[in-house]
């Protein structure tokens, strides 16, 4: 009895052991396929993390090759080691100074970085040529903060100036051994300008595409945000438009009434569609579309549409452009203007294509003041800047508001949006 119950109990903890390997199994597989995942997606740790911007600790290091010239200064063959390490101070303490301004732009081009550049190159001069050996290690170490610091057109000349110099004090102290000081000299210089300006373009390159990025979300969230003040601006004030005629129609015939429900219901639906073109971005309006439903926002009302057309045809941004001029001006007279006639002209003949929408109301068809810009007639006027065209409003010369739009015809060309950039 006691043997089953064991060999129960021992089935019963390999089944539970079982399990827990497979779950711990399929856990690793799950970590493995998200790593992955995430590493195909490129949602590991950001560049910024993974290559911090480089500062003066950075070159600190390479200080340990002036511990010969420390070391020279206790034994016994050194001479007056008071002025040596006295000197060593100074080197050092201007090379921390000169390395540490080096990484930002201000301090790299301060007149202070640049006598201190002088003065350790003096100094280097002057410790070599009175202790050499292990002291010609100075030149290399100068050439770092040269490298450092005369990064630009200039950087040539200073290196091969600072060459020249090293080969001449070590050559008078050392004689040929002088070659391999030259050659260390020029190579600290060069090599520490050409890394540290790759690294600066590298930062320059990220903020540029980051700048960039910042730019388009900007860009693309006002073209949003005036497509759907435009789009709900206009189908809106056609709503309720026909939903007071439809109230005002509903006591004396129902037919009527039902028809300006009908015309609510295709309005939204409408609207519906062309939100989501908008939030795709992939609207084009036509400018027949557009100027029907001028006249159905604009009999609703009460005002008399009058439209007229002339010239050739239009390209398919020009007309797209213009329908949103449409859209804008019969909305703001449906709204503001109390007019009892709208004109809306279209003459598509000669170099330009001009559009006209002027009614006779009181003159208030203007959007309020204070209104954002990049919405309503501003947005347009941007919209039609960036086309090579023009956008101009204000009360006509007899009464009324007067909107005008001009656009080259054929298929304008599109130039930098320099009002949207400066927003951004």
């Amino acid at each position: 009895m006691t043997g089953t119950r064991i060999r129960r109990g021992w089935t019963a903890w390999r089944r539970s052991l079982d399990v827990w390997k497979t779950e711990h199994a399929y856990a690793k597989e799950e970590h493995r396929r998200v790593k992955a995942e995430r590493r195909a997606r490129g949602e590991g740790r950001p560049p910024e993390e993974m290559a911090p911007a480089p500062n003066g600790f950075a070159l600190l290091p390479w200080l340990l090759m002036g511990m010969g010239a420390l070391s020279n200064l206790f034994s016994d063959k050194s001479t007056d080691p008071v002025i040596g390490g006295v000197g060593l101070l100074t080197f050092n303490s201007l090379y921390i100074f000169v390395v540490f301004r080096a990484f930002r732009p201000q301090t790299r081009k301060a007149l202070s970085t640049r006598l201190a550049l002088v003065v350790m190159t003096l100094l280097t001069c002057g410790l070599v040529g009175v202790y050499g050996g292990s002291w010609l290690a100075f030149f290399p170490l100068l050439g770092l903060a040269v490298g450092a610091v005369a990064r630009g057109p200039h950087l040539g000349r200073i290196g091969l100036a600072l060459t020249v110099l090293s080969a001449v004090v070590a050559g008078l102290r050392d004689g040929w051994g002088a070659i391999g000081v030259a050659y260390g000299t020029f190579l600290s210089t060069m090599v520490t300008a050409a890394i540290l300006s790759l690294s600066e373009a590298v930062r320059d390159l990220r903020a540029a595409r980051e700048e960039l990025a910042r730019q388009a979300v900007e860009k693309e969230r006002l073209r949003f945000s005036r497509d759907l003040h435009d789009l709900l601006g206009h189908t809106l004030s056609v709503i309720v438009v026909k939903a007071e005629a439809a109230r005002r129609l509903a006591p004396h015939g129902l037919d009527a009434a039902l028809e300006q429900v009908s015309d609510i219901e295709a309005v939204g639906r409408q609207a519906l569609t062309e939100i989501r073109e908008a939030v795709t971005g992939y609207r084009e309006g036509s400018l027949a579309t557009e100027l029907d439903r001028a006249r159905s926002a604009l009999t609703a009302a009460g005002i008399e549409p009058v439209v007229r057309q002339s010239g050739t045809p239009l390209s398919a941004q020009n007309e797209a452009l213009l329908g949103w001029v449409v859209r804008e001006a019969v909305t703001n007279a449906v709204r503001h203007s109390g007019a009892g006639r709208c004109t809306i002209t279209v003459d598509g003949s000669g170099e330009r294509v001009r559009l006209r929408v002027s009614d006779d109301g009181v003159g208030e068809a203007a959007p309020a003041p204070g209104a954002v810009g990049g919405t309503g007639l501003k947005g347009l006027a941007e919209r039609l800047a960036t086309a090579g065209g023009s956008l101009e409003s204000g009360p006509g010369p007899r009464g009324g508001f007067v909107v005008r739009a001009e656009l080259p015809s054929g298929e304008p060309e599109s130039a930098p949006d320099a009002a949207l950039a400066e927003r951004a």
